[in-house]
């Protein structure tokens, strides 16, 4: 029969664990680890008192990490083509972010959201005015990450150039919140031979 690994956690750590000079308001729980084939996982001539771990329970908090909006403007369109929104984020660190991030990309008026979406679960709200992607944990300092909207100009649309488009960014590890935000403009052209 194969060895089982426990994990379990005790109220107190033990009376020898190393103190802090100051007393703490409640102790730390210590984590309770009994590998296999050690003694404390049953296996026969074993004993039965468990090997316990003297180190804290580590709980992740936010990360030290700057998110910031990188400027991208769509290709130009024309007026009932699509285009993609480029939301492109960057991590200036200097730490990996520990918590998820959400991407909300707003759109001017006269444009919709068309999926697919990448990533593929972002959703669309406010009446399609709206598109909001969630990235998890683990953007690494100087990475970045990049939603993917697909989007659709009215067919009445005039020639020029649609602003009223922004790309923003909001996690909990995020520091500095001045660069979290930047526009698009998107080039509304004629329609091109090949289209």
């Amino acid at each position: 029969m194969a060895a089982s690994c426990a994990v379990t956690m005790l109220a107190t750590g033990p009376s020898w664990a190393l103190r802090r000079p100051e007393p703490r308001p409640a102790p730390r729980p210590a984590v309770d680890i009994v590998a296999p084939g050690t003694p404390g996982t049953g296996a026969p001539g074993t004993s039965t008192t468990p090997e316990v771990s003297t180190l804290p329970a580590v709980v992740a908090g936010p990360s030290d990490s700057d998110l910031e909006v990188i400027r991208i403007d769509p290709d130009p369109a024309a007026p009932g083509d699509t285009t993609t929104v480029h939301a492109f984020v960057a991590n200036r660190g200097p730490d990996t972010t520990a918590s998820s991030f959400t991407v909300v990309v707003t759109l001017p008026d006269g444009v919709t959201p068309e999926g697919p979406y990448f990533p593929e679960d972002c959703e669309v709200f406010q009446g399609g005015h709206r598109v909001r992607c969630v990235f998890g944990p683990g953007l690494p300092p100087l990475r970045t990450a990049t939603a993917l909207i697909p989007v659709r100009l009215a067919p009445d649309l005039p020639m020029g150039t649609l602003s009223g488009g922004w790309v923003a960014v909001r996690g909990a590890d995020d520091r500095n919140e001045r660069n979290n935000r930047q526009p698009f403009d998107i080039a509304v052209v004629e329609t091109t031979g090949g289209s």
